[in-house]
């Protein structure tokens, strides 16, 4: 399989999200709680360092439009949208500099398991599992070290952990894409 890009793992992130409050019957906003140890650290293993904590950010997600037959989704569940699509936007200070990073990323969220079931608030959600949020993560930095990552491009996924007495917390798990 030559010529297909890889993934080098090179984040970890935290994202605390408050109760999603809806804006309009297809778009929902999400705040991103600051002080409730969201964070980006870097892979062990990854060259360049970051160690930052969320301090602001809000998620709108885009609920896609119902299907109008089974046949539009591959089966018969037409009750509502197949997935939604997340426009974060956030920012982190990095803590061994005290430099902002701004965050940036899009993705494509599956309403049909785990995830819809904590996104929708239901009294049965628990943790889920990775492989139904996936992400396309950018970044934008005026440190220098930090400021390279902006040309570079990372995909993520997901997870959302639930925890008594906690927010829900997002776990990214962020990779960069480089060629073979």
């Amino acid at each position: 399989m030559t010529n297909f890009p890889k993934l080098i793992p090179a984040f970890t992130i935290h994202v605390p999200i408050a109760d999603p409050a809806p804006i309009s019957p297809h778009l929902t906003f999400g705040r991103i709680l600051p002080n409730a140890n969201g964070a980006i650290r870097s892979h062990p293993d990854y060259p360049i360092k970051v160690d930052a904590a969320l301090e602001h950010g809000a998620d709108f997600i885009r609920a896609s439009p119902p299907p109008t037959s089974a046949s539009q989704v591959g089966n018969s569940k037409a009750n509502g949208p197949t997935y939604v699509t997340l426009d974060v936007r956030a920012l982190a200070r990095n803590g061994t500099t005290g430099d902002l990073l701004y965050i940036r990323y899009t993705g494509k969220v599956d309403m049909g398991g785990a995830v819809g079931k904590v996104l929708r608030g239901e009294p049965d959600a628990t943790t889920t599992g990775f492989g139904e949020i996936f992400t396309h993560v950018e970044f934008e930095s005026g440190n220098l070290d930090l400021a390279v990552l902006a040309g570079k491009v990372f995909v993520g996924s997901g997870q959302i952990i639930l925890e008594k007495g906690k927010p829900p917390m997002v776990e990214y798990k962020v990779s960069e894409v480089v060629a073979s």
